[in-house]
């Protein structure tokens, strides 16, 4: 074998150049988020490397275009839509610079300097356990090592969740006891070593302790690759007269032996709108009129209502959230605070969750979220505001939106969304707590592997999740987002009259969202598509959302089962649809 390098001065020292950055790098963008950068040099000395979000659960993401000119370092990750640039140190442990998603952020990098310690402590290593709330089972799996100073480290990765290296922090052992917490999901765990040094026994909490025993395991577990998707070759754009026997074809594999097969129970309702044209349709076990519950799309109907009550000067986007809460329930912070428009971009800072959540019923977990333990969470929280947070999906800060305009108005929430919106559009089966005659048309939900699911009742968090809904009453709502100028509204009331500015100014793109998207009150925003979008899941239910103003065509999918182990499928039949009506290709439908 013979290597051939026809300028070997120039190849080595590029290579030491190169490998000056070699390595792995920590930093924090937005104050919040967690990231890993890992660069690679090859004998070449050309680079490459990943990058890890770690709070978001996003791991070994691409990057792409590395390149270093002087001290000089830019690279892409294409799957977000992300850039960075900067400059390195001349010992190449500090990369100083800015990522960019549409708008730049600065974005250290330091080099992660860890020096293992020569002899590992008793507790160093790969450990598996399983965790088992509400009568579910998720592998958790914990690396733990140990610096030369004494100083204990370790990551968590909930396997099932496929939430992988979720930092440690306040490591310490001692003696024999094990402790840790880990912040991106206010969790806390307490074990005891055992004598025989191969097994951990305690507890996790996030709110309600729950038994957490681990044992040692030689060598750690590692995720299968996900396999890119599959797409079919484009078509003329389909019409939403013709879209039914599109679906009915591209769903072929699903109807007659698959999620959608007689006796599943499992069924679709798609609503299409193409200039000014509505269809409606259902398949496997649904109705056109069938009720479903919609999940995170809620989410968009409560910015709507804030977008209401701005136009009828009831709010300001810029108040304080603290000043719409009961009085007395928190007391001003120094600095500046959480707004109303902070919570309806995802920018509050807020977690996704509320440390405090802690369900009676773990098959109906919302239900007894109320008021007085969302104050309580807020309370230990506080609604201060460091900086300019960066987007995080916070469904507790969607939830507390629609408490405080509810609060404000003087309403329950279910009784706030009828008066701003559905009332004014006729949605007639767009609610929350539903009659008789409506749930005899609500669908039994299916969780992950087929079987009945109960259905979810929001108290506190109504504004996040909590909204029943068929595809016929959201295709008019998606027409009404198409077209706000010329709404056929059912009443000449205020909340009628303020209705069409209220929704244009709900897509006005106020902030950044990941992936290089942009965001408004709620809805996502696709730049290159120029489409807006929204999905939602319970824990029998899922569902998919968009409209794109430009090319005048939105749709809809309600689906009677939630996510599974490979994801949404109410996401992939509404990616489906919008690239059937754009005339791309469009994602396979048959795995």
């Amino acid at each position: 074998m013979m290597w051939c390098f026809g300028a070997g001065l120039q190849v080595t020292s590029a290579q030491t150049k190169q490998s000056r950055v070699a390595g792995e790098y920590i930093g924090i963008l937005g104050g919040r988020l967690h990231l890993k950068l890992h660069i690679q040099v090859d004998a070449s000395g050309t680079m490459s490397g990943t990058l890890d979000s770690i709070d978001q659960g996003a791991m070994g993401l691409a990057g792409a275009d590395f390149r270093l000119e002087g001290n000089a370092l830019s690279f892409t990750v294409p799957v977000v839509h992300g850039s960075w640039k900067g400059t390195g140190s001349e010992d190449g442990n500090t990369l100083t610079g800015a990522w960019d998603q549409g708008t730049p952020m600065p974005l250290t990098f330091h080099r992660d300097t860890f020096i293992p310690a020569a002899k590992p402590s008793a507790v160093d290593g790969v450990w598996l356990g399983t965790l088992k709330p509400g009568g579910n089972e998720l592998r958790i799996q914990l690396q733990v090592k140990s610096d030369r100073q004494g100083n204990e480290f370790c990551t968590l990765d909930s396997l099932d969740q496929q939430a992988m290296g979720l930092e440690c922090a306040k490591v310490k052992f001692t003696g024999m006891s094990f402790t840790f917490d880990v912040p991106s999901v206010h969790g806390h765990y307490e074990g005891k070593l055992a004598a025989d040094g191969n097994s951990l026994t305690g507890s996790w909490s996030q709110g309600t302790p729950l038994p957490l025993d681990f044992s040692r395991q030689a060598k750690a577990l590692e995720l299968p690759p996900v396999a890119p998707p599959v797409y079919e070759s484009a078509e003329p754009p389909v019409s939403a007269e013709d879209m039914e026997r599109v679906m009915q074809r591209d769903l072929g594999t699903a109807l007659k032996n698959g999620r959608f097969a007689p006796g599943t129970g499992v069924g679709v309702s798609i609503g299409v709108v193409t200039h000014g044209k509505f269809c409606v349709f259902s398949l496997g076990a649904a109705y056109p009129d069938s009720i479903f519950e919609i999940g995170s799309i809620t989410k968009t109907f409560t910015g709507l209502i804030l977008a209401q009550m701005v136009q009828q000067g009831t709010v300001k986007y810029e108040d304080p959230v603290r000043e719409l809460l009961p009085a007395g329930t928190i007391s001003k912070p120094t600095g500046s605070e959480i707004t109303l428009l902070d919570l309806a971009t995802q920018h509050s800072g807020l977690p996704r969750m509320p440390d405090n959540f802690a369900p009676a019923n773990k098959a109906n977990p919302y239900a007894d979220y109320d008021a007085p333990r969302l104050y309580a969470f807020l309370r230990k929280q506080g609604v201060g505001k460091t900086g300019q947070p960066a987007y995080l999906y916070s469904n507790v800060g969607y939830g507390l939106l629609g408490q405080v305009l509810a609060v404000r108005s003087g309403m329950k929430y279910p009784d706030l969304l009828k008066k701003e919106v559905s009332d004014p559009l006729n949605l007639v089966d767009t609610t929350v707590i539903l009659s008789a005659a409506q749930q005899a048309r609500f669908m039994q939900g299916h969780d992950g592997d087929g079987n009945g699911a109960h259905a979810w009742d929001l108290d506190a968090l109504a504004g996040a999740g909590a909204i029943r809904s068929t595809a016929v009453d959201m295709v008019a709502y998606l027409e009404a987002n198409l077209h706000p100028d010329v709404l056929k509204l059912m009443s000449s009331s205020r909340e009628a009259r303020t209705l069409p500015a209220a929704i244009k100014d709900s897509h006005e793109l106020r902030a950044d969202a990941m992936g290089g998207q942009k965001i408004g009150l709620a809805w996502n925003y696709i730049p290159e598509t120029g489409t807006y979008w929204h999905n939602g899941a319970t824990g029998g239910y899922s569902s998919y959302a968009f409209f794109n103003p430009k090319a005048d065509y939105a749709g809809v999918v309600l689906l009677n089962e939630t996510i599974g182990e490979m994801g949404s499928f109410a996401d992939r039949i509404g990616e489906h649809i919008g690239e059937r009506l754009a005339g791309t290709p469009a994602i396979d439908l048959t795995k």
